[in-house]
């Protein structure tokens, strides 16, 4: 036995929040970006994936005219730094919807390195950075899917495996699922996949 929604059946946000309970773990985008007027600004997006592989592009979703968005299309540069466990409270808090002109670096105290590519800075205790320039823009209503061509990563040379890849557990990756719950790493198993015989 199953309940059963259309969109009509729960409109609004409620469905917005059956969709985030059901599509679930989802990889956090902790996108910096910095304004035309030259402040920078630090947020976590949980709609979040690599668009393609040739070439690179990754894509976040912003649900309404977040500073991410503004800034991306206004400068045409963003950096995709992994959302790390051990900066959980970090990635949360920069979540709050800080007026345009407040830097989430120095309100909260999250140390920038320079970009090497671009201008918004990466974080530093992030162990990933993906340097991107804006590639385009798809909107959805009140959502906006932005895609970043990747010009350059930054990877901490500590969460890498002797096969020159980051490995999964030393990056300790932290995901979104609904409501207000948050998931680490968990189990990881390697599954190779399965040749077909005819």
């Amino acid at each position: 036995m199953r309940t059963e929604w259309t969109p009509e059946d729960l409109p609004g946000r409620a469905f917005y929040r059956m969709m985030t309970a059901v599509v679930v773990p989802r990889p956090i985008a902790w996108v910096s970006t910095t304004s035309a007027d030259g402040v920078d600004n630090l947020a976590p997006h949980s709609f979040f994936t690599i668009a393609s592989s040739d070439p690179a592009v990754v894509q976040f979703t912003s649900t309404g005219r977040k500073d991410s968005l503004r800034n991306a299309e206004a400068t045409g540069e963003f950096v995709v730094n992994l959302a790390p466990e051990p900066l959980w409270d970090e990635v949360n808090a920069s979540g709050t919807p800080y007026p345009p002109d407040v830097d989430e670096f120095d309100a909260l105290g999250i140390a920038r390195e320079r970009s090497t590519a671009v201008r918004p800075p990466r974080v530093a205790a992030s162990p990933v950075a993906l340097e991107c320039v804006l590639h385009s823009t798809v909107g959805f209503g009140s959502s906006t899917v932005v895609f970043g061509r990747v010009v350059h990563v930054a990877v901490d040379a500590g969460v890498l495996g002797g096969d020159g890849l980051p490995v999964a557990e030393l990056l300790r990756p932290l995901a979104r699922l609904g409501r207000n719950e948050w998931s680490t790493l968990g189990e990881v198993r390697a599954v190779d996949r399965v040749p077909y015989r005819p």
